[in-house]
């Protein structure tokens, strides 16, 4: 035998992996990240960097660089995302008016802007204009009968299909990852879950072409929710760029936690509403640094889109109103009632969307995911045209629906009867009855309604990008819309009533109908999402009706309360659960009472755990536990006897170092003992050379005993992102509890499928 002394002169190429070598710390497609690791690595990273500073001016100035990185990452990502909002913004303008017709003067003109050019346009018939023309203006030279308008309604069609086709058919070639919302997969990638491809630039780029194409073609869905994933994919592209970012993933997710806020801040022109949607919604580790850069990012982007002015109307939304008088107590019960109505349809939508999306997963819809876009398409195109609330886009309809009726309005909704002898300022018109226009655009809106519901349970979840909150928002607006009209009436007709007696005298200006839009918007979404702060502040930030926020809170937290009784989960929750991620939800509640030794592995009737022993294994013994096995790591025990527990191996980093110890260092062969201790063991004189390992060791992986309630566990899980946790008692090694573990355990105390969870 030799001792160690004696093998002091192979020391360089035993401890050549005191030395990092490329890969060791990355994870593997569809894993989970070690976020208590990825702290440590950063801590490390930091503390070295912080002691070289001290020795040279140029270490110092590297030290500040490293420390502005994230400012300047942030920056780029507000940029980025702000000028692709804005061309998303004016490219759907201008192929939405596409559909109807052509700008002569310039064919990139939307119809809105090619009348601004013109100067033969009269403030009367300001959508009219010589310049603009209809489909069947250009080819037939008609404008009205029978013949013009099925010609216009065929193009309206053919434009529909073709713009939802090519979208289609892009994301499915370059990019299957560009479909849907994002929204359940970002939640997922920032709880530690690694999705390769999933923010990648293919994905950035083809999202951002598609969701020009699907919002213009008509579709019953919205671009605030994808532009999230743009955002969250610039936030991927950037922090790339810069090693402190690209080489931990956990610092990785702070990025991506903050272009989520940018990506709401351009969505709805809402910085404020942004930074509390990432907070509130999408974030799963949001420290007070986070929250800085976000409020940052979300401030450069709505910087960037403001300097772009997408709208024209020098703001950053689409939806601003003013509104010229206050609310009143009383109306307090129908805001409560629209509050009720979003919670029940949001508990409908989510019921339905995922009973047909679970559909579309089992049977053989899903094989022809084209063919079913070009169906929904068609059938939505075909519905839609007749009806002026359903043709046009869905912004511009939630934009009609918040509006107050003013003197100058030329919309159907404004049509009231009007008393000659009224000497009033333009801003303060009184209630008035309504007229003719108003009753057909109520049960025109009354239809549109119902077909928002029925075909946004079939658009939401199509392979092309589809975002919930414009539908969402149209379906509340239209209810609350018809409300308001409704209980504007009710005043105006039987002002002498008790609840009206107080507050709404005859002439006077008391009901606005374009409030109850707001607040049944606020509360579909709510019902849909389960938002309520970053809710309540998205839609004041949206339309700037500051003094509202008691309707908008009383109709958020209402809808939540009504559609938490028929279930807990957001629509964005249960798309995860429905695709099997191993989401852990800081929001749901563990009571049962379990012990850690009922969820570990290996259980009774079980082989026993694989480990490795500290010095006693030769590299072809890993080499075959590896082959064997696909777990993501080994406990590390002093030997197969004792099983006193030293610490864990990953998977991943042992492959990797093998491959490179046989690569860069002489004498390691198949029969080479594997060793994780300090010093190599005692091995015969003729042996080939150990391999030391102990750099890729985690000697303080976490633990619990085997009595360990499953509550607690389930809060360490949860608290700390663990991937593993190992199970002892009195320092021997019993088991291992890994997330899907934990899931699957949550899963099956809820009575549901544990084998639902599919994702490593």
């Amino acid at each position: 035998m030799v001792n160690a002394g004696e093998m002091n002169g192979s020391g360089n190429l035993m401890d050549f992996l005191d030395e990092p070598f490329p890969d060791v710390g990355t994870y593997e497609d569809f894993h989970t990240i070690d976020w208590l690791r990825e702290k440590s690595r950063d801590t490390d990273r930091h503390r070295k960097i912080t002691s070289k500073s001290k020795e040279s001016i140029w270490e110092f100035i590297k030290s500040l660089l490293d420390a502005w990185s994230g400012w300047v990452v942030m920056l780029l990502i507000g940029l980025l995302a702000g000028t692709l909002a804005g061309v998303i913004d004016l490219a759907v303008d201008w192929m939405t008016d596409l559909k109807e017709g052509v700008c002569l003067s310039a064919f990139w003109y939307s119809h809105e802007q090619c009348c601004w050019t013109s100067n033969e346009t009269t403030f009367e018939d300001r959508d009219k204009c010589p310049l603009w023309q209809k489909w069947s203006e250009l080819l037939v030279n008609q404008s009205e009968g029978a013949s013009a308008y099925i010609l216009n309604y065929f193009l309206y069609i053919l434009w529909a299909l073709s713009f939802a086709f090519l979208a289609v058919s892009l994301v499915r070639v370059f990019a299957p990852y560009a479909c849907g919302s994002g929204i359940p997969e970002i939640k997922t990638i920032l709880s530690g879950f690694i999705i390769r491809g999933y923010l990648g630039k293919w994905t950035l780029l083809i999202k951002t072409v598609t969701l020009v194409l699907v919002v213009s073609s008509g579709l019953s869905l919205g671009k605030e929710g994808p532009l999230v994933h743009v955002a969250c994919c610039c936030g991927n592209f950037f922090s790339s760029l810069f090693s402190k970012y690209s080489k931990n993933e956990g610092k990785r997710r702070e990025v991506l936690s903050a272009a989520a806020a940018a990506g709401v801040s351009v969505a709805f022109g809402a910085p404020i509403g942004g930074v509390l949607f990432s907070l509130e919604e999408v974030s799963y580790y949001f420290p007070l640094k986070t929250l800085w850069r976000s409020f940052f990012a979300a401030l450069v982007a709505a910087f960037t889109l403001r300097s772009i002015n997408p709208f024209g109307n020098s703001r950053l939304v689409l939806f601003y109103v003013e509104y010229h008088t206050p609310w009143y107590m009383a109306e307090l019960f129908p805001f409560i009632l629209l509050g009720v109505f979003g919670g029940l349809w949001g508990t409908l939508f989510i019921r339905c969307n995922i009973a047909w999306c679970r559909r579309r997963k089992t049977t053989q819809l899903g094989k022809y995911p084209v063919l079913e876009v070009i169906v929904v398409t068609a059938i939505t195109a075909i519905i839609a045209y007749p009806n002026p609330y359903t043709r046009q886009s869905t912004s511009e309809l939630i934009s009609e629906l918040f509006n107050d009726c003013g003197a100058l309005e030329s919309s159907q909704l404004c049509d009231y009867i009007n008393d000659p002898n009224m000497t009033r300022p333009v801003d303060d018109i009184p209630d008035r009855p309504a007229g003719a226009g108003v009753y057909t655009a109520m049960w025109q809106l009354a239809l549109a309604l119902i077909f928002k519901i029925i075909i946004t349970i079939f658009t939401f979840g199509m392979k092309i990008p589809s975002g919930l909150f414009i539908p969402s928002m149209a379906v509340g607006a239209m209810a609350g819309r018809m409300v308001g009209i409704g209980v504007e009436q009710l005043a105006y007709h039987h002002h002498d009533w008790i609840i009206f007696r107080n507050w709404c005298r005859p002439g006077a200006d008391c009901v606005t109908p374009g409030l109850y839009a707001m607040v049944g918007a606020a509360a579909c979404l709510g019902g849909v999402t389960r938002m309520t702060v970053s809710l309540v502040v998205i839609m004041f930030e949206l339309t700037g009706g500051l003094e509202y926020i008691v309707p908008l809170m009383a109709a958020a937290v209402t809808s939540k309360w009504v559609a938490d009784a028929f279930g807990k989960e957001g629509i964005y929750e249960a798309h995860i659960h429905l695709n099997g991620y191993p989401f852990l939800d800081v929001k749901d509640e563990f009571t049962h009472r379990t012990l850690a030794t009922d969820v570990m592995r290996p259980r009774r009737g079980e082989p026993p755990l694989s480990v490795l022993t500290q010095d006693s294994m030769t590299v072809e013994d890993v080499e075959t536990l590896i082959k064997e096995t696909d777990y993501n790591g080994f406990p590390v025990v002093v030997s197969k006897d004792s099983e006193r527990l030293i610490g864990f191996a990953q998977r991943r980093e042992l492959i990797l170092a093998i491959k490179n110890a046989r690569q860069r260092q002489d004498g390691i062969v198949s029969n080479s003992i594997m060793y994780f201790t300090e010093e190599p063991p005692e091995l015969p004189a003729n042996s080939p050379h150990p391999l030391k390992l102990r750099r890729i060791l985690n000697l303080s992986p976490f633990t619990v005993t085997d009595h360990t309630p499953m509550e607690t566990v389930v809060d360490i899980f949860r608290k700390l992102g663990l991937r593993q946790c190992l199970v002892t008692r009195s320092g021997r090694l019993l088991g291992i509890i890994t997330k899907k573990d934990v899931l699957r355990h949550m899963a099956q105390m809820a009575n549901q499928d544990p084998e639902s969870i599919m994702f490593n």
